[in-house]
């Protein structure tokens, strides 16, 4: 749907740029065929006057005149309508080239390519080769996930999503309908931010526990989105990156790197163990139940419960 709107504007936006004359909405129906496809009049007004609006809306000048023969015309003119010419310092040209480099590794690397070509043609310095060979920066932005696409989409259109969610202790994923704010990676791995409607909050999910496709819902948002959607504050609080308190844990030998990585200290504790020290904060249970049977909280006493809990949860799953 979002990608059927995305051509219907385009061609409007062609037609009313590419005309020297005014054009009625009864030109412009006969000419696009998704307005020829409308139906009735009615459905095609309610959908033309969205669609002028939306153009209106991200900046294309529209002029509405009266012809000779009564009807209102519209015509967008060039001049009107043409950008200032593209400027970049070096420091700016570097960093959208870096940008470009980035998405070249994900699924993203068609617009990144499309969008380094249209900067070059408007005045990126010839020497700003982000795909240069001997750079000693290699960014990479993993996306494997198939639910990136029809999220990024959900989240430039604020359109509603469902999808199913597998949490960290459950067996079974379930059913969440979200409004989509943002998309972020964070330590390899990206997460949504959004507004779940069903627990009427701000939720934070991991792209990789959404199992089945993300469908589309229609309808506007119910909730206010953020000037600032901070998702890796957010995650990072989760994984206890933030937390001033400290858990002691038990890891079996080789497991648990990503626990190994931020550990404040690491003894040996004999017999295939080891004794660490790690970061405290909310949601850590959560983590912790992921490493299964390698993992044995030894303190605090409300985090070995609460690691308990939810492996007496997913057991009764």
């Amino acid at each position: 749907m979002a990608i059927a709107k995305a051509e219907r504007l385009m061609n409007l936006a062609l037609c009313l740029l590419g005309t020297r004359r005014p054009l009625s909405k009864r030109e412009l129906r006969g000419s696009i065929e998704a307005y020829l496809e409308a139906g009735n009049d009615d459905s095609f007004n309610r959908m033309f006057e969205r669609d002028k609006d939306d153009l209106r809306e991200l900046g294309l000048v529209i002029e509405t005149v009266d012809n000779i023969d009564g009807e209102v015309g519209y015509h967008a003119r060039r001049d009107s309508n043409r950008l200032p010419p593209l400027t970049l310092d070096a420091e700016e040209a570097a960093a959208l080239g870096l940008a470009a480099k980035v998405w070249q590794q994900a699924r993203l690397a068609g617009a990144a390519s499309g969008a380094l070509h249209k900067l070059r043609a408007a005045g990126l310095p010839d020497d700003a080769d982000p795909f240069a060979g001997n750079s000693a920066l290699e960014p990479h932005i993993p996306v494997h996930e198939s639910a990136f696409e029809p999220l990024m989409l959900a989240c430039r259109d604020r359109r509603p999503v469902v999808f199913d969610y597998r949490k960290a202790n459950a067996v079974q994923p379930a059913t969440r309908q979200v409004e989509p704010w943002a998309l972020e990676c964070w330590r390899g791995h990206w997460y949504l931010a959004g507004f779940d409607r069903d627990r009427g909050a701000e939720r934070v999910f991991r792209l990789s526990r959404i199992t089945g496709k993300v469908r589309t819902r229609s309808g506007g948002f119910t909730a206010d989105v953020p000037d600032v959607v901070t998702v890796r504050e957010t995650v990072a609080s989760w994984a206890g990156e933030s937390a001033e308190g400290t858990a002691v844990i038990r890891l079996r030998s080789g497991a648990g790197y990503p626990l190994r990585a931020k550990a404040r200290s690491v003894r040996s504790f004999g017999e295939g163990w080891d004794e660490l020290e790690i970061p405290y904060g909310h949601g850590l249970d959560a983590s912790l139940v992921e490493y299964g049977p390698d993992v044995v909280v030894q303190e605090p006493a409300e985090l070995r419960a609460d690691v308990i809990d939810r492996l007496r949860a997913v057991a009764k799953d």
